[in-house]
């Protein structure tokens, strides 16, 4: 699991005010990464702890973005994760 210290230092947040925002930042991409994987996010990987935190990073620097440009697919994001994603049959 990302721990908020860990989302903190990879965001470069001194300081505690936005800390309720980054742990719900954290919470939603761990949830994204568990929906992409179809299986339940438990100990991660290096791969997938970095994809996590691509993300926290992405949710962090666009929160007030309001769809004036177009988003596309983090092609990384989804290289990190691709090898350990259970594909149903």
């Amino acid at each position: 699991m990302i721990t908020l210290e860990q989302a903190k230092l990879h965001l470069r947040v001194d300081g505690t005010d936005e800390d309720v925002a980054i742990q719900a930042m954290i919470d939603a991409s761990t949830a994204a990464a568990r929906d992409f994987l179809n299986f339940p996010v438990g100990d991660l990987s290096q791969p997938v702890e970095a994809a996590i935190l691509l993300q926290v990073g992405d949710l962090y620097a666009n929160r007030e973005r309001q769809g004036e440009k177009p988003y596309f697919a983090n092609a990384t994001y989804e290289r990190l994760l691709n090898p350990y994603r259970v594909m149903e049959a």
